[in-house]
């Protein structure tokens, strides 16, 4: 118990050394990094040694006195975002904080909560492990990451105070929240460690001040308060209805076909799917995540990959026996599948590095969502592969382009042919990221065919044709990067690399991580998630994928360690040789030609967008439209269900 409580609490204490250092402190810099260090090796230990006893553990069945204590927490957040609230005159926002966290108060302070059944408050299981993990090594190597990045973004952007003082300390408040949260069984706790994260991310996306960085913050923030008030009515609908606290006994009640409070327990469990939807920014809440790029890079890589967005899917894992086969299901998963098509979709048109893996993470965290609405065993197994895959591959890709533009001056698409000329060895690192985000053998491509398998199974023949056309879209926009990173022109000349060293042991740590994934994700399913899918369901998960398939995967594995090694021993001796590019005219040289009338011409590369079809002015508002009204109609046809 005294190593939880220092994973959650650690954090916080180091928030509070980062917001007291001056600018440009050597002090604050070496202490950011030693408390990364201490942080990934606590979580690293912890993690195994939990593992290594194989059983779930439970502590804190009373708490009283911690339970005031986070209640006056959430008042301290209420008159935070009242403060900002009233200073940029977003009163609806101030508005849904005080009413959720009146709310519960109310409950609290009435007594509704004593009269429930104690349990304990922390629970400690391989699925809360595997969070650990991403949040406390992939989070801390972002956090290092920062620390240079945040040096060159404040170079670039003069125009910007420097405030990394306060950057950072929300970095950290942001990653002991995130302990709070996985390690969490009460709903009231999860709930004030909920609300914790959507205050940092408000914080963290309007770090600039700019009034496109405020307005996406407060959009960010009344999003996920929504969702946060749709948490707190499934929090006081269970304790009044179903005298239960505990998420894990909800669960339990909700999966039990004879209990006479199964139906009632849905209705808790679809409020907490909405909050699950909100935070995982499944369409039509996807705005806010689209409008977090505004902020630095270190940002995105936290708010996309690795705590802000799992948190929802998190939720959604948990939550999945209890949506195996009913209307919530059917809501969770249709708005899932919904989101995975139509966001790949946006994501052919747009050119902007950022956007495109901002528009790739709704869809990936789609995917997932589907997988917890189907509810059954191999779509979990599928789902929470996909959740430790993307949280390395996105915050890699992330943290990339950020050191791309830090070097190059520019995040789009197009600058970026020839990097691997101008810059080898941040393209090789792109190269992998992009990689393991849709190319056999890695994990996403071998989780989306689990998944894929999953629906079959299922009958859910609308998930299959949104898994099926929207990973073919994926192709589309993810070929369209890797072939601008490897076409080289005649004038691809190396630039200047400005990526600190501190940033290269974070993106080499991660590149590594996502070779290491895919070699040992069969251990991973069979030690820590086949087991916990068992503790889950109560029954023993088949082989998903089947050995041969195994065996073909690790044999591809190995051609890509083979095939660039007989590649340069091939072309050992061999000269160079620059082949010009024929374009119906006469070549000048490999950037100009004179065409078949006699007229100069300059040529360039350039990329397809098909924006006529998939732009944003054509489908956006559409897909807002579609998914608000699906979730409308299934959401009161859920609750209408349980009830009944």
């Amino acid at each position: 118990m005294e190593m939880i409580g220092f994973l959650i609490l650690f954090p916080f204490f180091v928030a509070l050394l980062m917001a007291c250092m001056r600018k440009g402190s050597l002090l604050r810099r070496y202490t950011l990094y030693a408390a990364c260090i201490i942080q990934i090796v606590c979580d690293v230990y912890f993690s195994v040694t939990t593992l290594a006893s194989g059983k779930t553990l439970t502590f804190l069945e009373e708490t009283h006195g911690l339970d005031q204590v986070i209640l006056i927490g959430e008042w301290v957040l209420v008159v935070l975002v009242c403060y900002y609230s009233f200073k940029f005159r977003k009163y609806y926002c101030a508005l849904l904080s005080v009413l959720q966290t009146g709310l519960v108060t109310w409950m609290e302070k009435v007594g509704y909560v004593e009269q429930c059944p104690t349990t304990n408050h922390i629970m400690i299981d391989k699925l809360a492990i595997i969070m650990c993990l991403i949040v406390g090594v992939v989070g801390c190597l972002i956090c290092f990451y920062a620390m240079g990045y945040m040096r060159e973004y404040v170079h670039h952007h003069s125009e910007v105070a420097d405030r990394r003082s306060f950057f950072f300390a929300v970095l950290f408040v942001f990653l002991g929240a995130m302990h709070g949260l996985i390690f969490s069984d009460n709903m009231l706790w999860i709930y004030f460690f909920w609300e914790i994260t959507s205050v940092c991310s408000f914080l963290l996306i309007g770090y600039s001040q700019t009034t496109e960085a405020i307005n996406n913050s407060f959009k960010a923030l009344w999003m996920n308060l929504l969702g946060g008030l749709g948490f707190a009515v499934g929090i006081i609908y269970a304790v009044l209805q179903l005298k239960v606290v505990s998420l894990h006994d909800l669960v339990l009640i909700a999966t039990d076909g004879n209990n006479d409070l199964a139906g009632f327990a849905l209705v808790t469990v679809a409020f907490l799917a909405f909050a699950g939807l909100t935070k995982s920014a499944q369409m039509p809440f996807s705005g806010w995540l689209l409008g977090a790029m505004v902020a630095p890079t270190p940002t995105s890589a936290l708010l996309h990959s690795a705590t802000m967005v799992k948190a929802g899917v998190y939720l959604l894992i948990r939550l999945a026996p209890a949506m195996a086969g009913n209307s919530v299901g059917l809501m969770i998963a249709t708005i899932g599948g919904l989101t995975f098509f139509m966001a790949s979709c946006l994501a052919i048109s747009q050119s902007d590095g950022k956007k495109v893996l901002a528009y790739s993470t709704i869809s990936n965290l789609g995917l997932i969502t589907a997988c917890a609405g189907i509810g059954q065993e191999e779509a979990v197994w599928a789902g929470i592969l996909l959740m430790m895959f993307h949280a390395v591959s996105k915050s890699l890709l992330f943290l990339t382009v950020g050191a791309v533009e830090n070097s190059s001056g520019s995040r789009n698409i197009e600058d970026m042919h020839g990097l691997i000329i101008k810059l080898p060895g941040l393209a090789y690192v792109m190269i992998i990221g992009i990689a393991g985000m849709f190319l056999a053998p890695f994990g996403m491509l071998v989780s989306k065919w689990a998944a894929l398998k999953a629906y079959v199974d299922a009958g859910n023949v609308l998930l299959v044709v949104f898994l099926v056309y929207g990973s073919a879209t994926t192709l589309f926009y993810w070929t369209k990067w890797l072939g601008s990173l490897v076409a080289v022109h005649a004038h691809s000349d190396r630039i200047e690399d400005k990526t600190k060293p501190t940033q290269w042991m974070s993106l080499s740590i991660l590149a590594t991580l996502v070779v290491v994934l895919c070699v040992l994700f069969p251990m991973a399913s069979t030690y820590i998630i086949e087991p916990q899918l068992q503790d889950m369901y109560g029954t023993q998960v088949g082989d998903v994928l089947g050995r041969g398939n195994i065996y073909i995967m690790v044999m591809m594995l190995i051609l890509l360690f083979i095939m660039p090694v007989m590649a340069r021993i091939l072309t050992l001796g061999k000269k160079e040789k620059l082949s010009s590019s024929y374009m119906g005219g006469i070549n000048v040289d490999n950037r100009k030609f004179v065409d078949s009338l006699d007229q100069p011409k300059q040529m360039y590369l350039s990329n397809w967008y098909i924006t006529e079809w998939f732009g944003e002015a054509k489908m956006l508002k559409l897909s807002l439209a579609v998914a608000a009204a699906i979730l409308i109609i299934l959401m009161t046809i859920a609750i209408g269900g349980a009830l009944v």
